[in-house]
């Protein structure tokens, strides 16, 4: 696998999430849960995964799955930013002549699954694992949930069957950014230990700082963690990553924006990004 490269992999992640907030005009996007998974997804797109737009036919390449549809502006912003899908289109967001609208649409280049109805992918993802098993693919298969997905019943009967069946090309990201929805997820539905009771279905579990790219680095080349048992990475997130004042707030889970606003969140990021890199 190639070195990283932390700089390239920054800047893709500040693109895409300007992006991100570009896409609140004309209609909005869910911002908040978008921005804190964009550098696992950059990460994911840039550095690990074998995808690309010349390959997305091959049943051997590696499979991404966003269970957590309504974040899919990341994903659009992402697919752009590695040639899969023009960055022309991205202007074409919730316009009637194109399909990249609030959730994945399999028409969009790139996209595996229809998703937006929560704790339905991993179920996909893990039966896609198991016939690559079958045929003796090497290739891995990834699919992302937000933390409050796990308040899905349909989640923990798929964790249970993909811990007995051993299928360890499979990979799990949570993207713990603590909040679902406009509430936090520890006053709505207590989750935590996360990490045990997924120990308990029998699979091996990491947690890594999701905006970290060197800390995915570490967790995603040690994959399998452990032979015969499926893998759960707990990328610790804050949500609103990366635009201050939007930033590990409860608010902008769903933002309509004015281009006038949209241009000042953007001026701020960029003043903490060059604040950061002159310290």
């Amino acid at each position: 696998m190639a070195a990283i490269n932390i700089p390239d992999l920054e800047q893709s992640a500040l693109r895409v999430r300007e992006n991100i907030l570009k896409m609140t005009m004309n209609g909005g996007c869910y911002l908040s849960s978008a921005l804190s998974c964009t550098d696992i997804l950059v990460f994911l797109y840039k550095f690990y995964l074998n995808i690309n737009r010349n390959n997305l036919n091959d049943q051997t390449r590696d499979y991404f799955f966003l269970s957590k549809g309504h974040t899919v502006s990341a994903l659009y912003s992402v697919l752009a930013e590695t040639g899969i899908l023009s960055r022309e289109r991205l202007a074409s967001h919730l316009s009637d002549t194109d399909f990249l609208y609030w959730h994945p649409n399999v028409n969009v280049p790139g996209v595996e699954f229809h998703s937006g109805s929560l704790g339905h992918l991993i179920g996909v993802a893990s039966g896609i694992a198991m016939d690559c098993k079958i045929r003796g693919y090497g290739n891995k298969i990834i699919v992302m949930l937000g933390d409050g997905e796990l308040n899905e019943g349909s989640v923990w009967e798929t964790a249970l069957m993909a811990g007995s069946k051993k299928l360890d090309n499979l990979i799990v990201i949570i993207d713990r950014n603590k909040f679902q929805a406009n509430g936090e997820t520890e006053d709505i539905i207590k989750l935590d230990s996360i990490s045990d009771k997924f120990k308990s279905f029998r699979w091996s579990v990491r947690t890594v700082d999701g905006h970290s790219f060197i800390s995915l680095q570490r967790a995603f080349t040690a994959v399998p963690f452990e032979e015969g048992m499926p893998n759960l990475i707990i990328a610790n997130t804050v949500r609103g990553k990366g635009v201050p004042g939007i930033e590990s707030k409860s608010g902008n889970w769903f933002a309509s924006f004015t281009k006038e606003e949209v241009d000042a969140l953007i001026e701020k990021m960029h003043a903490v990004k060059t604040r950061k890199n002159v310290l």
